[in-house]
């Protein structure tokens, strides 16, 4: 029993308390009052009560059994049982918000804002490797095993949904409700990568092992050597590539200029960085 109740399994289960509570929020506050169909079960559910007068419940039962059934099979018990509980958990939590405050009635302001809510509230849930249940599962599985970026996962699936919406809402409705859906999908990412983002840079210097000595002495990074070949007079020479946090870019292409003014420093964004210094701590 002791085993089950871990430090890591709590704080996952948290995760998915939290982010339960503020997409039900987001749902009763700001999407449901401005008829904003922002993907998922919910709005499939929605679309079909509206076209044939479908209770709620059932449609959102006859989509969370079978894909719960695929979460097992494809994403691993532990993820299968967190979604359960996540399933379960947020008609709970609609049903306790159902009498919060509207937001706002301005539909661009509540596609803006509804999706940064729901894109915090599904982002914390998807960081207790859980989800809510309804097509959240197979935005999982495509991140899973297609690789792709959990938000951009999130914005296809949700987006063949809102082309549904077309069938029981006028174009302007469904063009707000994409607005959100994209909205949504970047604060997903932002989420999962938090907001200390990191640069990957490159750098050709005549003066490489002092480039190289600097990061590693003054700025306590590490520093990779790459053998290059120059195109124009086919010179072979080092090139550095240095990861390091977005906030550190400015010191450490001063630091460049003044070693070698010539030195040439390309800076890439860089994302999901794990290791020393980054996941790990230096």
């Amino acid at each position: 029993m002791l085993k089950f109740f871990t430090k890591e399994r709590l704080a996952e289960l948290g995760y998915v308390m939290v982010g339960s509570f503020i997409l039900a929020v987001s749902i009763n506050s700001v999407l449901k009052p401005n008829e904003i169909v922002a993907g998922g079960a919910n709005g499939i559910s929605i679309i079909l009560n509206k076209l044939f007068g479908i209770e709620l419940a059932v449609t959102l039962y006859a989509i969370n059994i079978p894909l719960l059934l695929l979460c097992f099979l494809l994403l691993g018990k532990k993820v299968g049982m967190k979604t359960i509980f996540g399933s379960l958990l947020y008609p709970f939590f609609v049903w306790v918000t159902a009498s919060i405050p509207i937001l706002t009635v301005n539909p661009l302001l509540a596609s803006i804002f509804g999706g940064i809510i729901t894109g915090i509230g599904l982002g914390i849930v998807f960081k207790g490797n859980a989800s809510t249940g309804g097509t959240a599962i197979l935005a999982q599985i495509v991140h899973k095993y297609a690789k792709f970026p959990l938000g951009l996962c999130v914005s296809v699936v949700d987006g063949f949904v809102i082309l549904g919406a077309l069938l029981a809402f006028e174009v302007d409705r469904v063009l707000y409700s994409l607005i959100c859906l994209f909205v949504i999908g970047r604060v997903i990412d932002l989420v999962q990568m938090g907001f200390n983002r990191s640069k990957n840079v490159l750098i050709v210097s005549k003066e490489p092992e002092k480039v190289a000595q600097m990061i590693l002495s003054e700025m306590d990074l590490g520093v990779t050597h790459i053998p290059v070949k120059g195109g124009y007079n086919q010179e072979s020479k080092d090139m550095l590539m240095c990861v390091l946090p977005e906030k550190e870019f400015h010191k450490l292409n001063e630091s460049v200029q003044t070693i070698d003014p010539e030195g040439f420093v390309v800076a890439m964004a860089a994302s999901e960085v794990m290791g020393r210094g980054f996941s790990l701590g230096r």
